[in-house]
């Protein structure tokens, strides 16, 4: 398929992206710049990910070429208006743990899609339950799994999202950090 031969240039250190990506049958390039992960705090949270997402685009868009995507994208966690990204210490992801403990909370990926000569960008939302959590069981999982470098200090597809999440509402791969199902159509459909 001549869609699959578009190479994609991932701004991501992420290798959950990277590997959603080859495992959709693109061949990705990874190149990362460190972008600080501000934002105005006019922004709503369902516009978080995505200006994170197209803000970290910009340092990669001269690498964009004929038959070439830079792809990037940004997860947030919100917990009743409270946005979590990736957590700062060990203590700070115990306590984002213990708030999801039991509760629905929300997962936003944005996406920004670009080459020379345009860029997209979008946002994909999933809902997710955390069955409870004891003390015990965060503690176990952080040193076992050591989500710190995942926005609200979890994992979807390690032990957490096998065993203590009770029902998600959206798309697997939108959690782990990339909504490929709705990725690929923004592909498919560029025009070049």
């Amino acid at each position: 398929m001549e869609l699959r031969n578009k190479k994609i240039i991932l701004g991501s250190k992420s290798p959950r992206r990277k590997q959603i990506l080859e495992d959709a049958g693109f061949n990705v390039e990874v190149f990362s710049f460190d972008v600080p992960e501000d934002y105005p705090n006019t922004l709503k949270e369902n516009e978080i990910a995505e200006f994170l997402a197209v803000k970290k685009a910009q340092p990669c868009l001269h690498l964009a070429k004929e038959q070439c995507l830079v792809i990037t994208s940004d997860s947030i966690v919100v917990l009743n208006g409270i946005v979590y990204g990736k957590p700062t210490s060990y203590e700070d992801a115990f306590n984002i743990l213990s708030a999801l403990s039991g509760k629905v909370h929300q997962v936003y990926t944005g996406v920004c899609v670009a080459d020379s000569n345009s860029t997209v960008s979008f946002t994909e939302k999933s809902d997710i339950k955390f069955a409870h959590l004891d003390a015990e069981e965060i503690h176990y999982y952080l040193e076992n799994y050591k989500p710190f470098d995942k926005a609200g200090a979890y994992g979807i597809q390690d032990w957490i999202g096998l065993c203590k999440v009770e029902w998600i509402h959206g798309t697997f791969s939108n959690i782990m950090g990339l909504p490929m199902a709705k990725l690929y159509e923004v592909i498919k459909k560029w025009q070049h």
